[in-house]
């Protein structure tokens, strides 16, 4: 009896140890072509230097040009940073030259465009000429 208990239990304990091992192997995370073509953008060192690693910036204080390259902020460099001092209201007219919170920056000058005929609601929208008046960022009709 104890023959036939043991030469049933073991294959059936082997079966079940396969089962899971099978299991586990094919659960674990296999690449996917985007990782390994991430993995192939990383330095020789892999994750652990790409992290830590310090990048060269091309600064427009040192390069003055990179602000009139393609998808940059600006043509102008304000504090390492390119920006378009003809609208940007952090650096409106010259670098520093903050507008105040109600103003927009338009044309290089801060301008309030709730009262601002010239600039009524928005840049450039001129209120006519003839009895009109910017209110609220609307033209008025006299």
């Amino acid at each position: 009896m104890a023959m036939k208990l043991s030469s049933i239990v073991l294959p059936t304990l082997l079966v079940i140890l396969l089962i899971t091992f099978n299991v586990i192997t094919l659960s674990a995370e296999s690449p996917t072509k985007e990782s390994m073509e991430n993995e192939a953008l990383l330095p020789a060192g892999g994750r652990f230097l790409a992290s830590n690693k310090p990048r060269a910036v091309m600064t427009c204080d040192k390069y003055p040009r990179v602000c009139r390259g393609k998808g940059s902020g600006g043509p102008d460099c304000c504090y390492k940073q390119c920006v378009n001092v003809m609208s940007d209201e952090l650096n409106c007219g010259k670098c520093g030259n903050k507008c105040k919170y109600w103003e927009i920056c338009c044309q290089g000058k801060c301008v309030n465009p709730s009262l601002d005929e010239k600039h009524c609601g928005k840049c450039n929208n001129r209120c006519s000429d003839k009895g009109s008046s910017c209110v609220y960022g609307l033209c008025s009709y006299a």
